[in-house]
């Protein structure tokens, strides 16, 4: 998750230890004792019933909540600004695109710009334009991300019936929650209303973005049918498979993950470039870009990160794919993940033939093993930034 307005900077660099919590105390099987009335999720299941489709689409579940989704989710923050102007009408053909080629899961926020509202003129155009069960196979997930005010039953109301009438929907199918400071606890009374709006049929499935473990336990030990957590996830940030992902694998909560292409680094258009050289290389020119170049700065520098996409070229050239596709299959195969985000700039650019390709893409051992090893040569992103959102939560 992120945003141009209420996610710029990265206060990440200051070294910190990890919190005390610890996958050998905290999370052991012993350790891991869910209060009588909370919720242990199923696993991941694929609902698809040919082997093109099953590969494609996964299901999320807790309890009786579950939402079938596209395994690759065309992400919508660049709808918020700093990519460039983007017209309505150019992106919403461009949406439909996208669904036709069976791209046809959205994720988007109450804070990027118009992404809810082009959504409710896409699913709008879906209805008319497209047979019924065409329609099933569309999905659209939103977030919201509050200020730290009183979570009254009527404010988390007033919110969620916001992005309902923006999004065109009766009800949505996932709600993506994200909390800003710990020490204020009105995040579990945000959830306990967002869980009576799903009850009433206003929200399909509660889930979360950019929380850590610690938080996501006391959350599933509250009761509370959460059944993703959108994390930043990829090849250079490792986070989520050090402590998040085991407890992942005891209760069934599974991973969407954003920022794997690290919004565009991870591709041939800066693969032999030296940006320190003024004009000499692409241009940090996004948001994003600028966003993810410090992760490659505190993980271990332009240098290792030339190295990385040098590696992943190599294994891009043997399969015949693009550096992205790589870098996202990586990690879609990675322990808990569901799905994983690639950026979409509705109108402006596309890149729907590399990310079907990611569908048929399998990496072998010796592929695994070159990504791995050169991933492992930057630092521990644990000890640098934090679990899991944690930067944005540490100044």
């Amino acid at each position: 998750m992120a945003s141009s307005t209420v996610f710029t900077g990265l206060n990440i660099f200051k070294c910190k230890q990890p919190t005390k919590l610890t996958t050998s105390t905290r999370f052991s099987n012993s350790r891991l004792q869910l209060k009588p009335n909370s919720v242990k999720c199923c696993s991941t299941t694929t609902t698809a019933t040919t082997d093109e489709e099953a590969t494609r689409r996964v299901t999320v579940k807790n309890g009786n909540d579950s939402l079938d989704i596209c395994r690759v989710l065309n992400g919508m923050w660049q709808t918020s600004g700093g990519w460039g102007r983007i017209d309505r009408d150019d992106a919403v053909e461009a949406m439909l695109r996208y669904a036709d080629a069976g791209l046809s899961t959205f994720d988007m926020a109450d804070h990027y710009g118009p992404a809810e509202d082009l959504y409710g003129i896409f699913i709008n155009r879906v209805r008319h334009e497209r047979p019924p069960e065409y329609l099933d196979k569309i999905r659209g997930l939103t977030k919201w991300v509050p200020s730290p005010v009183k979570m009254t039953g009527s404010y988390v109301r007033g919110s969620i019936d916001v992005s309902r009438k923006r999004m065109d929907v009766p009800s949505l199918d996932m709600l993506q929650f994200h909390w800003w400071d710990y020490s204020n606890p009105g995040y579990l009374d945000a959830l306990k209303h967002l869980t009576d709006l799903k009850e009433e049929g206003k929200i399909k499935t509660v889930a979360l973005t950019n929380f850590d473990t610690e938080r996501l336990q006391i959350i599933l030990e509250n009761g509370i049918p959460v059944v993703s957590n959108q994390v930043q996830h990829s090849i250079v940030d490792m986070r989520p498979q050090q402590k998040m992902a085991e407890l992942c694998k005891l209760t069934g909560v599974k991973l969407i993950t954003y920022g794997t292409v690290m919004g565009g680094l991870l591709s041939e258009k800066f693969l032999d470039t030296n940006i320190a050289i003024p004009f000499a290389g692409p241009p940090l020119n996004t948001p994003s870009l600028q966003k993810y170049k410090r992760m490659v700065d505190a993980w271990g520098g332009w240098s290792l990160f030339q190295t990385l996409l040098q590696t992943l070229k190599k294994v891009s050239s043997k399969h015949r794919v693009s550096i992205p596709t790589v870098a996202v299959k990586y990690i879609l195969d990675q322990q808990a993940v569901a799905g994983s985000m690639i950026g979409v700039r509705l109108g402006l650019s596309e890149h729907i033939q590399d990310s079907n390709a990611i569908f048929s893409l399998v990496l072998d051992e010796e592929d695994v093993n070159s990504i791995q090893e050169v991933s492992e040569r930057g630092k521990d992103l644990l000890r640098v930034i934090g679990d899991c959102g944690d930067e944005y939560r540490r100044a």
